[in-house]
């Protein structure tokens, strides 16, 4: 065997992921390992892409973002998929800044309502 591809087994551990997490990237398209019978075969590039999914997981991109934007290096080159990154991470920083402020609001509410409880149960105070 080549020493730069790994088995199915070898990707999911290198990856940290589930071996239904790697059929299923293989299933939506995102990886296309190489196949010799019922073995698969993954190298240097769909090592590269897992990288590149696993980083925009981590950002909370979709699934299907991914796929996009993987699929426009293919058909655009670099630089196309360059600028679309640029208009998705606009777009994500939005979306988790969003998320980071209802986050804080419902911390300072929750903490609220603790203290309020823990007020309420004191000896003395009900």
């Amino acid at each position: 065997m080549d020493d730069e591809r790994l088995t199915f087994k070898e990707m999911c551990a290198a990856f940290d992921v589930t071996p239904r997490t790697l059929r299923y990237y293989e299933y939506i398209e995102l990886l296309q390992p190489h196949r010799e019978g019922r073995s698969r075969f993954y190298g240097p590039r769909e090592r590269a892409r897992m990288k590149l999914i696993l980083r925009g997981r981590k950002f909370g991109f979709a699934l299907e973002d991914i796929r996009q934007w993987l699929l426009i290096y293919e058909k655009e080159g670099t630089e196309a998929q360059m600028r679309a990154w640029v208009t998705m991470a606009d777009g994500q920083l939005e979306e988790l800044a969003e998320q980071r402020q209802q986050l804080d609001e419902a911390m300072t509410e929750l903490q609220k309502l603790r203290d309020d409880t823990a007020a309420a149960i004191e000896p003395g105070k009900g």
